[in-house]
Order: structure tokens, then sequence, then C-alpha cells
């Protein structure tokens, strides 16, 4: 429902939010993209909230925001302001010198609030609130030197198998950028040096068996043309972007969790789902159980550890 103030009110569960400007352009048209204004990215988190929410509940945020749309500037948002309604949660992380207090989204009203805000993109930590130095999430992210997103397709189908040598369970995630994250679920018992050091051990096999393709090189001058095996994600108080957020590019891009099997299909790239179509794919649960089989990284740093010699 509309007001007369030029707000909307939307439902989302048991509470009601106001949507500001929701006529306000977030993604301006041009060429194959279509626009896109903030009621249209209110609506898409609000339908996308069933799938999403998994992902978020009880995980420190840092929110991407972009008040005057895509092509204005952007604030990286770690501290929840004090306007805020405190029914939103905080997740108070300690800081050199102080206090971080991040916003936290449990529910389909906390969503929709900070896509008033002009959150687009919502980036998670990969441990939560209760226990932060511990990640539950592995993130290895192939990010390519191009465009070119043959180069990103066969990276993840060597991850993938490599992953499965090592007995752990993985899945495929389009950034909505150029690349993929593959996950790897853990059981929340390793701190943030042990899952980023094997994170960098499983990196560092990969691009010694192909030199020619891949790299773990920080540094973009010593990439060339090859793709990069990115695990910097890794790292305590580091974040990854949240399976169904929307990236800050023309038509807005959604970053979508799939199955291997799509691997395969010709259609698919970084940007393959929008906030058209995004929700149709996340009903198919492409996920499904993958978040309650988190592993142990024991018996694969074992595995890993022959492989290596």
């Amino acid at each position: 429902m509309s007001g007369g103030d030029g707000t909307r009110r939307v439902r989302a569960g048991r509470r009601t939010v106001e949507v500001h400007r929701p006529d306000k352009v977030l993604f301006p048209g041009g060429g194959d993209a279509k626009e896109y204004t903030k009621g249209d990215l209110v609506d898409y988190y609000r339908a996308v909230a069933p799938f999403m929410l998994p992902h978020l509940r009880g995980r420190p945020l840092m929110l991407e925001r972009r008040p005057d749309g895509i092509d204005g500037p952007t604030f990286m948002q770690k501290n929840t302001p004090e306007h805020y309604p405190e029914w939103i949660p905080r997740a108070e992380v300690a800081k050199e010198g102080g206090i971080v207090r991040h916003t936290v989204c449990d529910d389909t009203a906390t969503l929709v609030y900070l896509a008033d805000q002009a959150s687009i993109t919502l980036h998670r930590w990969l441990s939560r609130a209760g226990g932060v130095d511990h990640p539950d999430r592995l993130v290895f992210d192939l990010d390519p030197s191009g465009d070119d997103f043959e180069a990103v397709r066969k990276a993840a189908r060597l991850l993938g198998e490599l992953l499965d040598e090592l007995e752990l369970p993985s899945a495929p995630m389009t950034t909505g950028s150029r690349g993929l994250h593959v996950i790897v679920p853990l059981n929340g018992r390793h701190d943030f040096d042990e899952a980023r050091g094997f994170a960098r051990d499983v990196a560092d096999l990969l691009a010694a068996a192909h030199p020619d393709r891949l790299t773990t090189a920080a540094r973009k001058k010593d990439r060339g043309e090859r793709l990069y095996l990115d695990i910097q994600r890794n790292a305590y108080a580091q974040t990854a972007v949240a399976p169904y957020t929307v990236r800050p590019r023309p038509g807005a891009p959604v970053a979508t969790p799939l199955t291997w099997g799509r691997l395969d299909d010709p259609e698919l790239h970084a940007r393959r789902w929008t906030i058209a179509d995004a929700v149709e794919q996340a009903r198919t649960n492409p996920w499904s159980g993958l978040l309650n089989r988190g592993r142990a990284l024991g018996p694969a740093r074992r595995r890993l550890n022959a492989l290596r010699g």
C-alpha cells in the first residue's frame, strides 16, 4: 500500500516496513539492461527472503549501499547506524580499540528495511555472531583475468573434482559479476587460520597442476591471463557476497547458487540471473541438503597431504 507522502508500506512477516521513494531508479536501463527502481529491489528481496535468510541468519554483515543508484557513490557500512529500528539485531564484534556493531538480518522485515536503505549488496561473514572466530563456510573465489566465463567453468570443474577427491561436499554459485564462488560447508570447529591454511594448500595444489591456466598470485601483475584462485576471504572479519544478493551492475544481476550439473549449461555465465528471474531459480533448491553437511577438515587435510606427497 502507498502513503500520500510518497512512501510505500510493505508487509513483511509480522511487521510493516516503510519504503521511501520506491520509484527512485537504482539501476538505470540502457543497451540490453533493464531499468530497476528501489521498489523493484524491495520486491525482489521480499520474494527471495525464504531462500536467502538461511544464509544470513546470525551472521555479521557488511552492507554495500548505493543511495543514488549504481552510478553514484558507494558506502561500505559495517557499523549499524543509531537510527536503525531497535528490532533489527546487532552483532558486537571486537576490533582494535573498540567494537563494531554489525547489522544482522534474521527476518524478511530486516531484509526489506535494508533494501529501503539502498543496501544493494549484502556481504556476510563466514562465521556466526556466536562464534566469530570459527567459520562454518569455506569460499574459493574463481576470478578470471577478463570476462571469460569458459575459463571459470573449467577451473570450477577442476576444483570440484579435487574437493570430491578430498571427500568434501561443495557447490558453486554465480557471483553476479565475472566469476564463481565454490562453497564448502564446515562444522565450525576450526579457527580461521586453519581454514585459510587448508584453502591455500588446496588452491596451491590445483595451480601447480595447471600453471598455464591457474594462479594463486595475489598481485595482478603476476597473474598474466591466468585465472586467480582467491582464498583471501577465508580470514577473520573478511566477507563474501551472500547467496541471492544483488550486485551493483547494469541489469541488477544476482549471486545465485546452482548445482554442479548446471555448470554444463551453455547459457550459464556469471550474470545469468537477475532480480527478474533469480527467485525462480531459488525455488529449485539447488543446494538442497548442502548446508547440513558441514565437515571437519582433519580427514580432508590428511588426504590433501597425501596428494601433495
